[in-house]
């Protein structure tokens, strides 16, 4: 990846050469580029003219490659993420929604959560009524999309079992023994089984912990009776079981005792052969909320390849220095989700003429559940405009579903992309990797990985494909998100 943050201002033009390779295999696409060499290209220019940054590119394979890349020796302080299609996947490499699929499936949980943000806007009425009874808890609106994957340990001895996680989901859950007459959806590992463990207990019905679900709960039919969860998404996935404590093991030296989780016993949607769904979201039953030993900190580097892995990890223990914050911002009635101030987009170094006061409308959400960054429709009408033109000298090629700008680059060796960096509220800067800015179908389709808002007051989304190999920083107790470059 060729990235920096809050790069400095350069008075002479120089040429910077960076060579890496790139797997074959795109988190999303079955077909990739494989990067050769990425070089950032900074072109003489006159006096008070921008310098224009180009990705110089070689491709040379249409083959996603068949075998994982990850390291033997992986860092034993983190949890291993990997995309749960791949073939790093602990539970086999299962069929990827095809392109037209995911990114169809991707604008519907788009257009379910404008939904839900424009709902709670309205009050805090209008979100328990029409709302909380149909989807309590939310996951990118399709669970099909959360292809991210951890695998953690359950109860005492621990069963290992791999999610998906996500940081627009609060209740953690799995599938759990017996299962109703409902059933459980097909997983590829065996299913968790509580009377196993010595630590496992469920949370009584009315118990302060229990309110904690919200409207989510329900109570069972036994005396005493036990508290239920039950969530419903947007790709009508569900689950629904007793609310449950036990001990989590996300490492082998970080246990969080008497972890507060769904024991799911009627579930179903949630195709991937994966065990249940990790949630860190700032809700109060959420992991991040529940293991204050790491202080309201966690961070993640989502792969570039399925071929590859990134990591996901709890606790400060000092960001590394390449880290650059930006506030994180609140919503009184989304308080789950996580905000920051997004300003400004340059393409091809050249800050594109965007009121900023067009990103503030609707404000700027960070999503791991949500795959192709989503912009008001002014601004990505000015950063489409200046790539087309910045790349205008290849052939176009058909769209894409959502994505409007594609090009056909059968027959060349290498070509040029141009660089596209968000700017955040406090100086901080994201320059987007390579795999971030282009969607590869094909050689013969690759496409800009951005979309466009239907609404202007519809919140923008920054996508999991752009934050592809960055370490990503969640500090919820200084209230600061950051971003450092090239760690996965």
């Amino acid at each position: 990846m060729h990235s920096h943050i809050s790069p400095s201002k350069r008075t002479q033009p120089s040429v910077y050469t960076h060579l890496m390779a790139f797997l074959q295999s795109s988190v999303f696409s079955c077909l990739a580029f494989v990067v050769l060499t990425s070089t950032l290209l900074y072109t003489p220019q006159g006096h008070g003219r921008e310098i224009e940054n180009r990705h110089v590119v070689s491709v040379y394979s249409l083959l996603p490659s068949p075998a994982c890349s990850s390291p033997k020796d992986s860092n034993t302080s983190t949890l291993k993420v990997v995309h749960r299609h791949g073939p790093c996947s602990p539970i086999g490499a299962s069929r990827e929604p095809s392109h037209i699929q995911l990114l169809n499936e991707d604008e519907a949980q788009v257009r379910l959560l404008h939904h839900r943000i424009s709902i709670a806007a309205s009050g805090p009425d209008n979100t328990s009524s029409s709302l909380a009874a149909t989807i309590p808890a939310y996951t990118g609106g399709a669970l099909h999309t959360a292809n991210y994957i951890v695998t953690v340990g359950f109860g005492t001895p621990k069963r290992d079992l791999t999610v998906v996680f996500d940081t627009g989901s609060d209740l953690t859950w799995i599938q759990c023994k017996p299962c109703s007459t409902g059933g459980c959806y097909s997983q590829q590992q065996p299913l968790f089984d509580p009377s196993h463990s010595s630590t496992y207990s469920t949370i009584s019905c009315g118990s302060s912990e229990c309110s904690l679900l919200d409207d989510s709960s329900t109570c069972g039919t036994e005396t005493p009776s036990r508290c239920r969860y039950d969530v419903a998404y947007g790709d009508n996935s569900q689950s629904s079981g007793y609310f449950s404590r036990d001990a989590l093991t996300l490492t082998s030296s970080e246990v969080v005792p008497g972890f507060m989780f769904g024991c799911g016993d009627d579930s179903s949607g949630l195709f991937g052969a994966v065990a249940g769904l990790l949630g860190l979201g700032r809700g109060k039953v959420s992991l991040v909320s529940q293991a204050k030993k790491y202080g309201g900190v966690f961070s993640y580097c989502l792969p570039a390849s399925s071929s590859s892995s990134g990591y996901l990890a709890f606790g400060g223990g000092g960001a590394p220095s390449n880290v650059k914050f930006t506030p994180m911002l609140s919503v009184s009635n989304m308080p789950s989700f996580y905000f920051v101030n997004l300003v400004a987009i340059r393409v091809g170094g050249k800050q594109l003429r965007i009121n900023p006061r067009v990103f503030s409308t609707g404000g700027t959400l960070l999503d791991s559940g949500t795959v192709i960054t989503r912009l008001p429709p002014s601004a990505y009408a000015a950063l489409r405009s200046r790539f087309r033109r910045l790349m205008r000298k290849y052939k176009t090629a058909p769209a894409l579903s959502i994505l409007d700008t594609c090009y056909d680059f059968t027959g060349y060796e290498t070509v040029q992309v141009p660089t596209v960096q968000l700017v955040f509220g406090g100086g901080t800067s994201l320059s987007v990797d390579l795999t971030g800015i282009l969607y590869v179908a094909a050689v013969s389709q690759a496409c800009l990985a951005f979309a466009d808002n239907d609404e202007v007051g519809d919140v923008t989304i920054i996508g999991n494909v752009q934050q592809r190999r960055f370490n990503v920083v969640y500090d919820i107790a200084k209230k600061q998100i950051g971003f450092g470059a090239k760690s996965c």
